[in-house]
């Protein structure tokens, strides 16, 4: 692996590190810790994301006619790295950013690129992704959410759940089958879904840490204009794994955020006692933070492997699933180890959050036991199951 960067790669992070200090405040990063889960700061988010976007920070690895930066892999690398470091909100709109708009570039026509990209990076508009079913989970291509033709629309029937902004969205790109009688993966078209159409009821659910980040959306009868297919018809599963992704260097968000985290733990426990004896000099305790910083440091050499792969024309997927697992893992285990420490008298703060909301890891993003099996394939070389 080289990671020494260029002069110009320099130039680029010192840039960035000069807008972030004259412009991002407390304010916007104690709205970033709750993702903006009350209107005020969800509001303060939407405006930060604007200022960002305006800027030319919004959407680095975009290609430049559509807001971005066209950043190369290393100037990726850096990005991710110091506004993980200064703790600066991922956008509003992550998924629209990093899965939706590579779509959009890719299958869009240029009057919905040039519509609903600009207005995407800045959270002028709020997009969800309609994937997941009650019955079709890491399984998409098991999904039964129906739309059928009539005239110049298709008539949408279904449910979608799980899906992240649901209840907050003005658009989703939604999956759905059109063709029943052909195999699982060659039915599924994509639609571009306006959230205010008629027929369109969304019900947000509260998870385990009282959150409602994400909702179950329920489609009756909904009208959706033909011209809203993005890519071919019945072609939704080369649309659903597309990874243009612009963004290549996203893997490094994994251990820069662990490590602040890690950070955060040795800091509030430094002046954490139990029956008068401080934590810290527990040598049990120092041997548990030792071990995750270890895993940390592991990760992040997976991460940069998986780079590295990027930059060299390697394969980088088998690697960055094997991360995205070591990562879920080792956060949960952090949050466990936070609450251990802390003790379970904490039932409010930023651990007790973290320790509920930890359990999804390693679920959201793609689930260990899929994460596993790519790992089998592309980097054990066994055969598929």
């Amino acid at each position: 692996m080289d990671f020494s960067y260029p002069p110009e790669v320099e130039q680029f992070r010192k840039e960035l590190l000069d807008w972030l200090s004259a412009n991002l405040t407390e304010d916007v990063v104690s709205a970033g810790r709750t993702r903006g889960r009350e209107p005020h700061a969800f509001e303060i988010l939407r405006q930060w994301d604007a200022a960002v976007a305006d800027a030319g920070w919004g959407a680095v690895s975009w290609p430049r006619e559509y807001g971005g930066r066209g950043a190369t892999v290393l100037e990726q690398l850096a990005y991710a790295e110091e506004t993980t470091r200064m703790r600066v909100p991922v956008p509003l709109n992550v998924i629209g950013i990093n899965n939706i708009a590579p779509a959009i570039m890719q299958y869009g026509t240029e009057a919905q690129r040039r519509e609903f990209l600009p207005r995407m990076v800045r959270a002028d508009d709020i997009w969800c992704q309609g994937m997941s079913e009650p019955d079709a989970g890491s399984d998409l291509a098991s999904l039964r959410t129906r739309a059928t033709r009539d005239g110049n629309d298709f008539v949408v029937n279904g449910q979608k759940i799980w899906t992240s902004l649901g209840h907050r969205a003005d658009w989703c790109q939604l999956y759905v089958r059109t063709e029943p009688d052909v195999p699982k993966h060659k039915g599924i078209t994509c639609l571009i879904v306006d959230m205010a159409s008629p027929g369109i009821e969304v019900r947000p659910l509260v998870t385990l840490n009282g959150a409602a980040d994400f909702a179950e959306v329920f489609f009756n009868d909904v009208r959706v204009s033909a011209d809203a297919v993005l890519g071919p018809l019945n072609g939704g599963w080369q649309v659903a794994t597309t990874t243009l992704s612009h963004e290549r260097a996203g893997a490094a968000r994994l251990y820069a955020q662990l490590q602040l985290q890690l950070q955060d733990l040795v800091t509030d426990l430094a002046e954490h006692e139990v029956h008068g004896i401080t934590v810290l000099s527990n040598p049990s305790t120092l041997r548990r933070l030792g071990e995750i910083a270890v895993r940390i440091d592991y990760l992040e050499l997976l991460c940069k492997r998986s780079i590295s792969a990027t930059l060299h024309g390697g394969d980088a997927l088998g690697s960055a699933s094997l991360a995205k697992s070591v990562w879920a893992e080792a956060g949960q285990d952090l949050a466990s180890l936070a609450y251990d420490l802390l003790g379970p008298g904490q039932t409010t703060g930023r651990w007790t959050d973290q320790r509920l909301s930890s359990r999804s890891l390693t679920i959201a993003g793609g689930t260990t036991q899929i994460n596993k099996g790519i790992t089998a394939v592309r980097v054990l070389g066994l055969p598929r199951p």
